[in-house]
C-alpha cells in the first residue's frame, strides 16, 4: 500500500500548498505534478471530468511528487466507491451540512461492517489484487476532507468535526459567500469573519483546516491562523491570467 504522505503531514500540522486542477486533463496533470505543490485537486464537481478522464489524471500525476485529491460532484456513496477503486486516497467530499452527511461520507469510504463500501478484488487501488489484505490495510492510508460552505454547516463544525474518520474539513469561501448574500465577494467582511472564526473553532476540534483562496494578501492570511492545507490557485486561473498577461506585453498601445 503507498503510504498517504499528505494525511500524515496534515495531521502533524505540516502547511500544504495546493493547486486546483479544473482543465481535465492528464497533460496539464503531468505538466504541474513536477512544479513544486504538495497537492493538486483534480475536481469533478465544476469541471468537464468523468471517471476515465480522472484514471488518465492518476496515471499521469504518479510521475511527480504531488499528491492527488479528488473531489466528487456530490456526497455520494457510488461514486465514491468508483474513485476509491481507482486507486484515490484522498477525497475532498463537498457540501457537507451536518453530522449526518459526513458520517454518511466516512461510511462510504469503509468497507462493512464499519461502513458501506462495495468489495472489488482486483480494482487498481489494489494493484489489481496484487495487495491482497487491501481491505484491511487501506483505512489507514484513505484520507476523508468534508467541505463546509454555508452558514448552516458552519453552525455544525463541532458536530462534524467531532465524526470519526474525518482527517480534515475544507472551507469553501465562494459558495460560504454566495450563501451568506455576498456572492462573488469572498474577501467581504463578513465573510472574512465567517471564515476566520470557522478556523478557529475547527483547530479547537483538532482538525486540520483547508481553504482555497485567489487573493495573496488573505491567503497569506489564513495560513497564519491556522490553515493548514492551502490551495494558492487554479490551473485555470495560471493560463488565463498568464495567457492575457503575454498577449498584453506585446499588443500595441492603441
Amino acid at each position: 500500500m503507498p503510504i498517504n504522505h499528505f494525511k500524515r503531514a496534515i495531521g502533524a500540522g505540516t502547511l500544504q500548498l495546493g493547486l486546483w486542477s479544473g482543465l481535465s486533463s492528464n497533460v496539464t496533470v503531468e505538466v504541474l505534478a513536477n512544479a513544486g505543490f504538495d497537492w493538486l485537486l483534480l475536481d469533478t464537481e465544476h469541471s468537464p471530468n468523468e471517471l476515465p478522464m480522472v484514471h488518465a489524471q492518476l496515471q499521469a500525476i504518479s510521475r511527480g511528487a504531488t499528491h492527488p485529491i479528488v473531489r466528487p460532484p456530490w456526497n455520494d456513496s457510488v461514486t465514491i466507491k468508483r474513485y476509491l477503486d481507482l486507486g484515490v486516497q484522498t477525497l475532498l467530499i463537498p457540501f457537507v451540512q451536518d453530522a449526518a452527511e459526513a458520517q454518511a461520507a466516512v461510511a462510504a469510504t469503509r468497507y462493512p461492517p464499519r461502513g458501506v463500501r462495495g468489495y472489488a478484488a482486483a480494482a487498481r487501488a489494489s494493484d489489481f489484487g496484487r495487495v491482497k489484505d487491501y481491505p484491511a490495510l487501506c483505512e489507514e492510508q484513505l484520507c476523508v476532507l468534508l467541505q463546509v460552505e454555508t452558514p448552516l454547516a458552519l453552525s455544525n463544525i463541532e458536530s462534524i468535526g467531532a465524526v470519526d474518520g474525518v482527517d480534515g474539513i475544507f472551507i469553501g469561501p465562494g459558495d460560504l459567500a454566495a450563501s451568506m448574500g455576498h456572492i462573488g465577494q469572498t474577501t467581504h467582511p463578513e465573510v472574512v469573519a465567517a471564515i476566520e472564526d470557522a478556523v478557529r473553532r475547527i483547530r479547537a476540534c483538532g482538525k486540520p483546516v483547508g481553504i482555497l483562496v485567489g487573493d495573496e494578501k488573505l491567503t497569506r492570511h489564513y495560513m497564519a491562523i491556522g490553515c493548514t492545507f492551502v490551495a494558492v490557485g487554479s490551473d485555470v486561473g495560471v493560463l488565463a491570467r498568464g495567457a492575457e498577461a503575454l498577449a498584453a506585453r506585446f499588443r500595441p498601445v492603441a
